[in-house]
């Protein structure tokens, strides 16, 4: 068996793992980091950017929220059912963490809230400008994947500081003595262990939203029944159950809820064109939610749970699509090419040749509900009582947005059913407002420290789309207060 020493362990190299090391090296700590893919980012490598508040993009953009005031709408938004120092700190720690990506080499776009909607309608009137998305490589039109650039400046900078990267290296078990974590065991891709030991070990393994039987046990959802989250692969809870077998207190999981297509990114064009507000019903055929809320992926991936089957249905008719053509979407998403219904027909009717059971169209509302598996009754009710509302300017059911009231009566009829989805799990390790692990009765476990995905725990039921970019904000932001503090602890430990 192999035998290393050093500083500070970090149990994998994606986002959170990353600041970790580098706030670590930063502060003079040897950093030895642990990462089983072949590439360090893990799941940041397809997302856009992260959150920050007070950043000097911000400033220059004249935007005035402050960390006391996003600070306080997390609070209210999660009914303080979550641990009000740790959002405090990370908070009042993001705006700082942009300057310091900035610092690194990393470039933003600019500063941007969830999505738009003309005249700045209700449908989005609470959103914050929080999320710096990344300028992708190459430069181009942000979207998925453009934070790649992000991860590549860190792991540069953290190679600079003297991280040492072992790569395709998983760690399987967090070494104890006394109650105090002081190192890890791994194995490397020939085969050979390694023992390494350290004063302090951080975990930052991502969750398990590519472990469908760990989504079952603790959150009973259904991975591609019930759920279609992004399943990145190597998500799979292993830093969880390392440190609950350590003496971590667990926390409840949940997952970031959203909605999406099954099998998305291959039907990404559909799956952006009906993320508007036209007519949305479940299966019985019913309306469920203001359609001009949609937007708000939280809110409607709730919404979708909680209907018969978990399931829903967006859609249009003609007239609306030749709308959407001539004077593109009614929401403008960030995260969906802008020009998508210039290659809506393409699209469709591939999925429609390829038989892509999600999608449906029909001439006539009965056979569009025949085709979906809606109740066709009472879908061909709600048509008529939706179309007499829009005639009438006025939603007396739900009061949607008067500007999205667009009748469903001009053939042909397209359907796409909607799915919940995911990004992926949150939380589950007990920590404290310095990321470090606590038992159940929340008693410090010296030594050991948990960060990102796996210890999210503040955003309560639901992730607060209204302050865009949070996931990745607190993988950033937890993992460098982790490091900063494993570094700190340095002086009072021999090994």
């Amino acid at each position: 068996m192999k035998k290393m020493e050093t500083d500070v362990i970090v149990v994998a190299a994606g986002l959170s793992g990353l600041a970790a090391s580098i706030a670590a090296a930063e502060n003079g700590a040897r950093v030895l980091a642990f990462e089983k893919a072949n590439t360090t980012g893990g799941a940041a490598n397809m997302g856009m950017g992260p959150l920050g508040v007070g950043s000097r993009i911000q400033r220059e953009h004249m935007i005035s929220l402050t960390p006391g005031e996003a600070f306080r709408k997390h609070m209210y938004f999660t009914h303080y059912r979550v641990d009000a120092r740790m959002v405090r700190d990370y908070y009042f720690k993001s705006g700082d963490t942009i300057d310091w990506l900035m610092d690194m080499g990393v470039e933003f776009v600019g500063v941007q809230r969830a999505f738009s909607a003309p005249e700045d309608t209700r449908a989005y009137s609470d959103g914050e400008f929080t999320w710096h998305v990344c300028k992708p490589e190459g430069g181009g039109m942000p979207g998925p994947r453009a934070a790649t650039s992000m991860t590549k400046k860190m792991t540069e900078h953290a190679r600079e500081l003297g991280v040492e990267f072992l790569l395709e290296t998983p760690v399987s078990k967090i070494l104890m003595e006394e109650g105090r974590a002081v190192g890890v065991l791994a194995k490397d891709k020939d085969g050979e262990e390694i023992e390494a030991r350290a004063n302090s070990v951080i975990i930052a393994t991502g969750g398990f939203g590519d472990n469908p039987k760990m989504i079952q046990e603790e959150t009973g959802y259904e991975f591609g029944k019930t759920i279609f989250n992004f399943a990145i692969p190597g998500m799979k809870g292993d830093g969880l159950k390392m440190a609950w077998e350590a003496g971590a207190g667990k926390e409840p999981c949940g997952m970031e809820l959203m909605y999406q297509l099954p099998d998305n990114m291959n039907h990404f064009i559909l799956d952006g064109a009906f993320r508007q507000p036209c007519l949305w019903v479940n299966r019985n055929g019913q309306r469920f939610m203001p359609e001009d809320q949609i937007g708000n992926t939280t809110f409607t991936g709730n919404a979708i749970t909680v209907q018969p089957g978990s399931v829903a249905y967006s859609i249009f008719d003609s007239k609306l699509l030749k709308k959407y053509k001539k004077k593109g979407p009614d929401i403008v998403s960030h995260v969906h090419p802008h020009d998508l219904y210039d290659h809506f027909d393409e699209q469709w009717e591939r999925d429609i040749a390829d038989g892509y059971e999600p999608v449906t169209q029909a001439d006539t509302i009965e056979e569009l509900a025949e085709k979906a598996g809606i109740d066709v009754e009472g879908l061909v009710a709600q048509v008529e009582e939706y179309n007499e509302m829009c005639e009438n300017g006025f939603d007396e059911i739900f009061e949607k947005d008067r500007h999205y009231m667009q009748p469903i009566a001009k053939a042909p009829f397209y359907c796409c059913r909607q799915n919940v989805g995911a990004y992926g799990s949150l939380g589950g390790v007990k920590i404290n407002h310095k990321t470090q692990v606590l038992t159940q009765d929340a008693k410090v476990i010296p030594g050991l420290y948990c960060v990102g995905t796996d210890a999210c725990n503040i955003f309560g039921d639901s992730y607060p789309f209204i302050l865009a970019g949070n996931t990745m904000g607190f993988c950033l932001n937890s993992g460098r207060i982790a490091g900063e503090n494993a570094a700190a602890e340095l002086d009072d430990f021999e090994y």
